[in-house]
């Protein structure tokens, strides 16, 4: 089929529409018909050059990985969804089988091996097209198309009353910010928890660190907005910078600092590391989710602080959630009014207008921007 689909030609370019052939889904594939799309910092990554798509795949290159709307077929051999299902799609595939997903840990199921290249899980080759050449697809799905062909490893099943624009975030943002703190960061009762960047990841771990029952969450952003929606989500503190947060943290824990520290600023560098380290108790837990340069390898830590005050450095990929389980679990608590998704939402967008919504982003106007299909779009 033909539809269209925000396009990068290479980095340090614009999104540019352009018209998709599509192909039909093959065996252990699905067609949705997506509803909303999340603008993710993530694809901002690939346009600037931080992150690169993977030989064998490289440019033409479809972006978008946050999306939610309605099954329109199904290809041979798929037997737990049908048309008409709605899904949230899941940036990270989770197969069920591999060891990774057999030992609870579906975030790094080895069907996300080809995450960067494009190429399809069912044969390794791609569904898109653009002027004659495949396209690769951000995360294996290209949310930034009105229609998108994706392996059901990726496909999560919904209840249909869940609004699809909201539920499209679950797909990263949300678990990812979320999973941060109540998986990765293991935040318990009565932590005082410090989220370093306050963007469509930040902004749930607040919310998963509030959940969690920490005494108080300290929001770290340079962006008086972003701060004053941290406030209203869940934080209790809210400072500019790591150095002005020092002393009151100092303060307001009588000098023992923070139990717990998560990174998800929209580009890390090696030394915001050590300065997160910096904020944290003795047996203190720092956690990295935020992503900068793929080939960056430099951090700035002091081993003795590390080693004599017993702290822990950790990384976090979609907040060590499993998909399979806390998407349905997110949204159930959506339902029940005790996670907010509403109110992450500052805009919507058009496909068209997507060069707009990522400028916002980068001023610091958006908690989260969504693009929204209409019938114009089909």
């Amino acid at each position: 089929m033909k539809t269209k689909a925000a396009v990068l030609w290479g980095t340090h370019e614009d999104w540019k529409i352009e018209e998709v052939e599509l192909d039909d889904p093959i065996a252990g594939e699905v067609r949705v018909k997506l509803t909303a799309s999340g603008l993710c910092h993530s694809d901002e990554h690939f346009r600037v050059g931080d992150l690169i798509p993977m030989e064998p795949g490289g440019f033409p290159f479809i972006g978008g990985h946050e999306g939610a709307g309605v099954v329109d077929e199904v290809g041979p051999g798929v037997t737990h969804l049908k048309k008409g299902d709605h899904v949230v799609l899941g940036f990270i595939p989770a197969c069920g089988r591999c060891p990774s997903c057999s030992s609870g840990h579906q975030n790094l199921c080895d069907n996300g091996a080809t995450l960067l290249t494009g190429q399809m899980i069912a044969d390794g080759r791609y569904r898109a097209h653009v002027n004659g050449k495949d396209a690769g697809t951000m995360c294996l799905l290209g949310t930034f198309s009105p229609y998108v062909v994706a392996h059901e490893s990726s496909v999560i099943k919904i209840e249909d009353d869940i609004p699809l624009d909201k539920a499209a975030l679950v797909g990263c943002g949300v678990t990812t910010g979320w999973g941060s703190a109540v998986y990765s960061a293991e935040v318990k009762a009565g932590d005082t928890v410090v989220v370093i960047g306050i963007g469509g990841i930040g902004i749930n771990a607040v919310q998963g660190a509030a959940m969690a029952g920490a005494k108080r969450v300290v929001a770290i952003d340079p962006v008086e907005f972003k701060r004053e929606q941290a406030m209203a989500l869940g934080a209790t503190h809210a400072f500019s910078s790591m150095e002005e947060a020092t002393e009151p943290l100092r303060e307001l824990t009588w000098g023992t600092m923070a139990e717990k520290a998560i990174i998800t600023v929209g580009r890390i560098e090696g030394a915001m590391i050590g300065q997160a380290m910096a904020l944290l108790a003795k047996n203190g837990t720092a956690v990295v989710t935020g992503m900068g340069d793929m080939t960056a390898s430099d951090v700035t830590l002091s081993l003795f602080d590390l080693a004599m005050m017993q702290k822990r450095l950790q990384g976090s990929i979609f907040g060590g959630a499993n998909p399979r389980s806390d998407i349905p679990k997110l949204l159930g608590l959506y339902r029940e009014g005790q996670l907010k998704l509403d109110e992450l939402i500052t805009k919507t967008y058009k496909l068209e207008d997507i060069n707009q919504g990522y400028a916002d982003m980068n001023a610091g106007k958006n908690i989260r921007g969504v693009i929204l299909y209409g019938e114009d779009d089909y």
